[in-house]
């Protein structure tokens, strides 16, 4: 699988980014080439084992710079370019939308119009520009139905509105300047590496240290949540698989609201690392103030890539929370690096 091939995934030091990476090192042959401006989120800790792989190499760099990207696509030659460089906590966006405009937006058309130049001048015709990208750019759901492939765009923050931009212009690269692209639309990813200012990540930081479990409003909101790694063999079965101009919608089929899900996690810590004063790690659960324009209810219809790709998510939520709530209980150095600041020499205000 993808034998002698180069990949560039952008934003390869974040979440996704670097477990994508860890997969498709332990799995393919395929030469890696890591893109990453490295703002917050991103952590080159978490590719520390990445860095003896004679098949990867970093790059240092800001996708919205265009003599950058030209230079780096010249360089490597790509036969295809993952992009997941984003900015994507919804909190942020509310405070400094910003940030997300640029790098969502802007950094879309510079990386796509760099791609562009380099599949019309020197890459092959199996040359592919897959965007990864969310299920929130669909809006909220009621308590009936799914997002499918076809569901109309209704974004309803910063981060979803940047993100549905980086979408049409994905798609508009393809059907304008033949632009051989694929996107997929991800539900709640959870796993190893995630940055703890995001739910699950968090609730188990706080829940160790014995600190407020928040959750917002009434912690009815419902996600569909999705192991990273599941996800990563999902990108990797539509770049191999997917037809060109096509999006896929790649879902866990674990809905959960929100309260009942931070519930669950305390039940595995109860059994993992209880606490030395015998209450239950529930007993810390705090609802606090809802945030602006918070959607109600993501749900994602994955039956077309089930289908036409033959990819379905081998984890549920039980099976992945337990492994994602050990693989923080053993890692528990990569947390306190990030909570100091020591990667980024300040440290981390959290945003709950």
């Amino acid at each position: 699988m993808l034998e002698n091939q180069t990949l560039i995934v952008t934003g390869g030091a974040g979440f996704i980014g670097s477990n994508l990476i860890h997969f498709l090192l332990a799995n393919t042959k395929a030469k890696i080439i890591n893109l990453d401006k490295l703002t917050y989120a991103g952590n080159l800790s978490s590719l520390e084992k990445a860095k003896s792989n004679p098949n990867y190499i970093f790059e240092k760099a800001d996708i919205c710079d265009s003599v950058s990207m030209t230079r780096i696509l010249e360089i490597y030659k790509p036969n295809a370019i993952l992009h997941l460089a984003a900015e994507s906590h919804v909190d942020r966006s509310i405070g400094n939308s910003i940030d997300f405009i640029q790098t969502n937006i802007i950094g879309t058309y510079t990386l796509l119009e760099s791609a562009r130049a380099y599949f019309n001048n020197e890459a092959d015709e199996n040359f592919r520009f897959l965007h990864v990208s969310t299920d929130e750019v669909y809006g909220s759901l009621g308590a009936n139905g799914l997002f499918s492939e076809t569901t109309a765009y209704a974004p309803n923050s910063p981060y979803s509105a940047s993100k549905a931009s980086s979408d049409h212009l994905v798609r508009a690269w393809q059907h304008t300047y033949n632009l051989p692209t694929l996107i997929t639309n991800c539900s709640n990813n959870y796993g190893p590496h995630q940055f703890p200012e995001k739910l699950i990540p968090l609730i188990i930081h706080n829940a160790l240290n014995l600190k407020p479990l928040p959750i917002y409003g009434d912690g009815q909101n419902i996600r569909d949540w999705l192991y990273v790694e599941d996800h990563c063999k999902g990108i990797i079965e539509v770049l191999l698989k997917g037809k060109i101009g096509e999006s896929y919608n790649i879902g866990g089929n674990n809905e959960r609201n929100n309260l009942d899900l931070v519930k669950t996690i305390c039940k595995h810590l109860d059994k993992l690392a209880p606490r030395q004063d015998k209450q239950k790690h529930e007993t810390a659960i705090t609802l606090v103030k809802d945030r602006p324009g918070h959607d109600r209810r993501y749900a994602i219809d994955s039956s077309k890539i089930q289908k036409e790709l033959a990819w379905r998510p081998e984890e549920n939520l039980e099976s992945g929370l337990y492994k994602t709530i050990e693989w923080y209980l053993s890692n528990q150095a990569w947390v306190e690096e990030i909570m100091s600041g020591q990667y980024k020499g300040e440290r981390l205000g959290l945003l709950t």
